[in-house]
């Protein structure tokens, strides 16, 4: 790993450099896989520092940027780049940007860790410029990098329009928010505990095609037998498993290192609540 200021970089094998952002509590990855032609940008940041400077630095390939999904941490730096692409679930939203009045809340002290802030991250001015999509990822394309594709799986339930990179070639598993070590969100207005339900079935079936898996938050890696942990954990929860935790918006079934958040009062099995 090297420190890049704000950011800090891990090449990991088969040309995949992670670029992460350690010194806020959302602890976001993004990641290049480069192919023979092209290079792909796997997200591109919550929008605090350069982060399509530092990027292009590690490759001399033309960049398609592949948003997992188009919330503020993964789309910080989308608006700098030519060619875009994003689930049309999520194309408005990417097209809107973040405005500052909600991006100023992420400044905040209990979101900063021991990290100095970019000297370009001002927090009164601070917010992320809409972007025109250039493509669309649908489940079932394929993006061809020059010797090197990348399938797209929709994976909803975090968000309307999430989805899953894999390079079936080298057995490596993207998920973006879908799952990751950490408390994973279905209680959220733009949540889905069905959709996440299936979504989670279908990673766990994907799992076994896949040796490594690069999640965009907290730990990195994880191993393929923790995705199928998870969608078992869920199932847990829809066979009527009882929560850890009350919250005024939420109940929190908690499975050692990872959570998932269900909407308050949460019924399994009609996705009603009560």
């Amino acid at each position: 790993m090297t420190s890049h200021g704000w950011f800090d970089v891990v090449e990991f094998p088969d040309k995949v450099t992670m670029i992460a952002e350690p010194g806020h509590y959302e602890d976001v990855k993004s990641f290049l896989v480069e192919g023979d032609e092209r290079v792909a940008v796997l997200d591109t940041g919550m929008g605090f520092g350069e982060f399509k400077a530092l990027a292009d630095s590690f490759s001399t390939k033309h960049p398609v940027v592949l948003l997992s999904h188009a919330h503020f941490d993964h789309i910080g730096d989308a608006w700098k780049y030519d060619d875009v692409r994003v689930h049309p679930a999520e194309a408005d939203d990417l097209r809107a940007g973040y405005p500052h009045e909600r991006m100023r809340r992420w400044f905040n002290d209990e979101f900063l860790l021991d990290i100095p802030l970019p000297a370009e991250a001002d927090p009164e001015t601070a917010r992320i410029p809409g972007k025109e999509p250039t493509g669309e990822l649908n489940d079932g394309d394929v993006v061809d990098l020059g010797g090197r594709v990348l399938h797209v799986y929709h994976t909803p339930g975090h968000s309307p329009g999430g989805v899953t990179l894999i390079d079936h070639d080298n057995r490596l598993m993207f998920p973006g928010d879908a799952i990751y070590a950490g408390p994973m969100f279905a209680h959220n207005a733009y949540g889905d505990p069905e959709a996440y339900r299936a979504t989670l079935r279908r990673l766990a079936e994907l799992a076994a095609d896949v040796e490594v898996v690069y999640p965009s938050h907290n730990r990195v890696p994880l191993a393929p037998d923790e995705v199928v942990a998870m969608h078992h954990a869920y199932e847990e929860i829809y066979a009527g498993r009882a929560p850890d935790e009350h919250r005024e918006d939420c109940d929190v079934h908690t499975f050692g290192d990872f959570s998932f958040w269900m909407p308050a009062g949460f019924m399994p099995g009609d996705g009603s609540k009560a």
